[in-house]
């Protein structure tokens, strides 16, 4: 669940590009720089990813509350908990012209915006029109997040320091999710929609006292605000010139490349790199996550465990295991991450599928709960140690400069379609087969590593115009 990020580090047929590689030379620590004010830029930006975990984790420890306060069936509550990828692939898609447009701060206020809407609408709900309404616009505001976090983020970092920030993007993502099922087991479904409203109002706050990115100042020609800008996040005693200078050459270079055009993604130059994007979306998505994810409390209460300790449990996991992937990703590589993390995800399924099937057919009954449980937390351990985080930095480095954009897009897409089809079609899975569900998923995963193995290049330590000449062998 993270997304496409505007770096670029080096050559790309024949042009030079700077924006994000080697202009920032000044700012890591020359001239007496101080970076507090990109620390506390990040903060304000991360909170919109901290939001998008909140929305992510709401209909887990909530479904059994509002299904009974509500009296929803169990489609009706499918269509609200699959609603909000479905609203994401909106706002994701959207949110593109309204932050060049309105500028990034214009669309973390308009991703607020959707949020606070939405979940005003949950809150007041009285049935299940009300509730999709609001579920769909909080869908829409977590959408918008994906897109423009880490692109402010990635803007407004010095070069030494953008990796990390970066990652904070992708943490704080899952420390909403794992607080929202935490707090969710302990307050009641309409108290967790106004506790929703926190990030928002941080974020909404955040924005007086923080500068505009920029990088988008400078694509705008706004000359003083551009250069007021970068001296404030770099430091008022830092030199910026060189950087400044070379922000400046990159906003040249980027008007100078052709203007893709979605059909052009498909010229057989571009079909590798295009496969291995949507492919890894494709394979992050169908192998259950957002089903396990937006319905785990019901898993472990099926399976006869408790559901508030283990979804307390999953959570704390869930924060530990993604802060180490973040940790190591550039020493251990995208290609191993990946793989181990697959492999992880069809031990989990089968583990869990393990479980229900000994429930259905009566077979070892004391043994189900502990099954399931390790089921669903080697799965949720696995996911987050790489194919949570990794298929969106492989992305971000497979596709040339002049497709990023749209090539990008359609990744998002793809991810957020699948997110919707697998937290949609769950539910009805679980009602069919409980271990035919997870035997489905495992089967996916199993796909996944053959399809990482046979495709997917390494892409650690090198740089971009090493990647593209790879891609093209």
């Amino acid at each position: 669940m993270g997304i496409k990020e505007d770096v670029e580090s080096d050559v790309q047929e024949g042009v030079r590009v700077p924006l994000m590689a080697e202009g920032d030379q000044s700012a890591g620590g020359s001239g007496g720089g101080n970076l507090w004010m990109v620390y506390l830029s990040t903060f304000v930006a991360v909170c919109g990813s901290y939001e998008f975990g909140c929305c992510v984790g709401y209909s887990s420890p909530t479904q059994s509350a509002i299904r009974e306060d509500l009296s929803l069936s169990l489609s009706e509550y499918s269509v609200f908990g699959s609603i909000l990828t479905f609203g994401a692939m909106i706002g994701a898609i959207t949110i593109g012209p309204i932050t060049d447009f309105l500028g990034r701060k214009g669309a973390l206020r308009v991703s607020c915006a959707f949020c606070v809407a939405g979940w005003l609408a949950i809150y007041f709900s009285k049935g299940a029109w009300s509730l999709d309404i609001g579920r769909l616009l909080t869908g829409y505001g977590m959408g918008a997040f994906s897109y423009v976090v880490p692109i402010f983020i990635a803007e407004i970092a010095p070069k030494n320091l953008r990796g990390r920030l970066t990652a904070a993007n992708q943490l704080m993502i899952v420390t909403g999710v794992s607080v929202s099922f935490i707090i969710g087991v302990l307050v009641s479904w309409r108290t967790l929609a106004l506790i929703g409203l926190i990030p928002c109002a941080v974020t909404l706050f955040g924005l007086f006292f923080i500068p505009e990115s920029p990088r988008w100042l400078a694509k705008t020609g706004r000359q003083e605000d551009f250069e007021a800008a970068l001296q404030k996040l770099r430091g008022k005693d830092a030199d910026i010139s060189h950087e400044a200078a070379e922000i400046q050459d990159y906003i040249v270079t980027l008007d100078s490349l052709p203007k893709a055009k979605l059909l052009d993604l498909f010229q057989r130059r571009y079909w590798r790199s295009l496969i291995i994007g949507i492919g890894l979306m494709v394979c992050q998505q169908l192998g259950g996550i957002n089903g396990v994810c937006f319905y785990v409390s019901d898993i472990f209460e099926q399976a006869g465990f408790s559901s508030s300790i283990g979804t307390i449990i999953y959570a704390i996991l869930q924060v530990i295991v993604t802060g180490i992937a973040a940790g190591v990703m550039d020493k251990a590589g995208r290609k191993p991450l990946i793989l181990v993390s697959a492999s992880g995800l069809v031990l989990g399924s089968l583990l869990a599928a393990v479980s229900f099937f000994l429930k259905v057919h009566e077979l070892a009954l004391d043994a189900v709960p502990i099954l399931a449980v390790a089921g669903i937390l080697v799965y949720i351990g696995a996911f987050s140690i790489g194919m949570g985080a990794v298929p969106w930095v492989v992305m971000s480095e497979i596709f040339p400069i002049n497709i990023k954009g749209q090539a990008g897009s359609l990744a998002t897409l793809v991810n957020w379609f699948g997110a919707w089809l697998c937290s949609y079609t769950f539910n009805y899975l679980m009602s069919w087969s409980s271990y035919g569900t997870f035997i489905l998923y495992a089967g996916i995963n199993t796909l996944a590593i053959l399809f990482v193995v046979s495709l997917v290049p390494e892409t650690k330590g090198k740089t971009l115009e090493q990647i593209q000449g790879d891609m093209n062998k």
